[in-house]
């Protein structure tokens, strides 16, 4: 994992906005000055700083829905994305070269990194309501509050994938998809597959490679990649809850 340093300027302003966030009584949600921090060069390409975990952790924030953080560029619908911009289902949100963003919708929080393509599909039954994802390209890191019924579905090339209440990371590849289930339950389905795979982990026991170069779809074992624990840990103390494995004692070890 990359070695985030931080200029002793950078660390003041740092220290004044969250000070800030404490003492803001203009009507300004502290949030957004928090997410300003993303503008001092604390990401690495791996994960967030210490510094921000410390700062979301200091009081309950409140979440807003939309685009929480951004480095670089992006778009949501083809309009130019900025921070605070909503993002809601039924939109598309594409990040550009050497980007990531910081989604936000409902109880469930997103880090697309760069050269990324996420569609947000709507419920045909439950306006406003998030149904599916689907990842038409790059990476991206997830997490899923609780919710009733199936969850949600998301769909990465030919393999559809049921999540609840989970966090999980994908990546898209040239006739395969990469996926970790990091916690939770997933269901695991794709083209040809005769039966549907169940997987349960805690903590990334089991990330998975769904090769399509054959005549169906297979799930195959694979390496751990390209994402960390601090990831997950900032996603979900934006929707005010804290990954399972952290109460197990398991951090640090990703």
């Amino acid at each position: 994992m990359e070695c985030v340093r931080i200029s002793t300027d950078k660390y003041d302003n740092f220290l004044d906005a969250t000070t800030n966030m404490k003492k803001n009584e203009s009507g300004r949600s502290p949030r957004r000055t928090l997410l300003k921090l993303a503008a001092l060069g604390v990401f690495g390409s791996a994960g967030i700083s210490g510094l921000i975990q410390e700062a979301l952790a200091s009081g309950d924030l409140p979440t807003a829905d939309g685009i929480n953080s951004l480095t670089g560029s992006a778009t949501v619908n083809g309009v130019a994305a900025k921070i605070g911009m909503l993002v809601k289902p039924g939109d598309t949100v594409a990040t550009a070269r050497g980007s990531t963003a910081v989604v936000v919708i409902g109880k469930d929080a997103y880090l697309l990194r760069e050269n990324s393509r996420i569609i947000f599909e709507p419920s045909r039954d439950d306006a406003g309501a998030l149904d599916g994802i689907i990842i038409s390209a790059g990476k991206l890191l997830s997490v899923f509050g609780k919710r009733a019924g199936s969850g949600v579905r998301l769909r990465a090339q030919s393999a559809t994938i049921g999540i609840r209440g989970t966090g999980c990371y994908v990546e898209i590849y040239p006739g395969r998809t990469y996926f970790c289930l990091c916690y939770g339950e997933a269901i695991i389905s794709g083209g040809g597959m005769a039966t549907n795979k169940t997987i349960n982990t805690t903590h990334h026991e089991n990330p998975l490679w769904l090769d399509e170069s054959g005549s169906s779809m297979t799930v195959e074992n694979g390496p751990f990649l390209n994402h960390a624990d601090e990831e997950l840990i900032m996603l979900e103390k934006i929707t005010g809850r804290e990954p399972p494995f952290v109460k197990m004692g398991l951090t640090g070890r990703y």
